[in-house]
């Protein structure tokens, strides 16, 4: 029997440091996961660049600020492979195959797509680079062949149509039959595997507006590397719907009570705050109080960390995780285009 563990997926692209959602969404699903499967974290950049073309040195700056998130969430190199996009050109060749094979309707169905379009007040004014980021997305996948991949809820019909593609190229130049089970694919001499979408703990984190999914973009974040003052400030900005203390305390809904059942280390005493709110023994103030408290115990042993990690030692990682990820994609890459009968001459990639 095979000892290899099974190999996962997932990654970030660099818009900014990263905040709570991404934490509970992933990041601490990724900690979990990495002693059971061989994890390879990508570096989205070149996605990065389908809204922030003309800011390529603030892409840059994000890139190393987010492996310094990872390292200090307890992500480690020595067990999991980080690698940047941009420095795997296999990637962006198979974007172009996996092109051929997704129609322009069926990409515009993606809910995830349309949501972006919305979040971001892109109306009609997007690049085109920015509907082949979602082919792309689908390379970075499967360049890697992994088993599952972790990522928030919104992502999942993302996964699908990777799934789609992955079952599609299988199909077309591989020979396996249309009534094959996704497990049995690469046994049926596929090159693709269909890989699964792995949820994290919180599907999906409120952001302090109360409303929409915390997102550094929209202003509702409360950052990893946010200072314990900044963290309290924007707990108690946060709206509950309660106008006074003799109003009913809102529990359903409240965005401070979500966070105090996610972060509070000790449940047995969020619930005793949340009955105390309850029943108007405490006011709004002392909740937020509460909250920001236990995010800020949450957040002092990442922030400790991330003070030690430099721009040099978040470069090394990258650097070495990305030629072991080119070994792999550049192999993937080889193994398509002789289903494809592509493959004209062999080539070899070093970084």
């Amino acid at each position: 029997m095979s000892t290899e563990k099974p190999r996962i997926l997932t990654g970030d692209t660099p818009t900014g440091v990263l905040h709570l959602g991404h934490y509970v969404g992933s990041l601490e699903n990724r900690v979990h996961l990495q002693d059971e499967y061989d994890c390879y974290f990508i570096i989205a950049n070149v996605h990065a660049l389908t809204t922030r073309s003309d800011k390529t040195e603030e892409v840059r700056t994000d890139t190393l600020e987010i492996t310094k998130d990872w390292l200090s969430v307890g992500m480690d190199p020595a067990k999991s492979t980080f690698f940047l996009q941009s420095e795997v050109p296999a990637i962006a060749e198979l974007t172009w195959y996996f092109a051929m094979l997704l129609g322009y309707g069926r990409l515009m169905k993606n809910p995830t797509i349309k949501e972006e379009i919305r979040v971001k007040r892109l109306t009609d004014q997007y690049s085109f680079g920015f509907l082949m980021y979602a082919v792309g997305q689908i390379a970075d996948i499967l360049a890697f062949k992994p088993a599952c991949v972790p990522v928030g809820e919104d992502q999942v019909p993302h996964i699908e149509m990777t799934r789609e593609i992955a079952r599609r190229f299988n199909q077309t130049y591989c020979g396996v039959k249309g009534g094959v089970a996704d497990e049995d694919h690469v046994a049926k001499g596929g090159v693709f595997p269909v890989p699964e979408a792995k949820i994290g703990r919180i599907a999906r984190l409120t952001g302090t507006d109360g409303t929409n999914k915390m997102s550094k973009s929209l202003g509702n974040a409360i950052l990893l590397s946010d200072t314990a003052k900044q963290v309290q400030k924007k707990c108690n900005k946060i709206f509950t719907g309660r106008g006074s203390i003799d109003d009913p305390a809102p529990l359903e809904g409240n965005t401070v009570l979500e966070y105090l059942h996610i972060f509070h280390d000790d449940p047995d005493r969020a619930a005793q705050i949340q009955e105390d709110y309850a029943r108007s023994k405490i006011g709004d103030g002392d909740l937020k109080k509460e909250v920001g408290q236990a995010i800020n115990r949450f957040l002092d042993p990442i922030r400790d960390r991330r003070a030690t990690i430099t721009d040099d030692d978040a470069m090394d990682v990258l650097k070495t995780g990305t030629a072991k990820a080119n070994k792999i994609a550049e192999a993937t890459l080889y193994q398509a285009k002789q289903a494809m009968s592509y493959d004209f001459f062999p080539r070899n990639l070093s970084l």
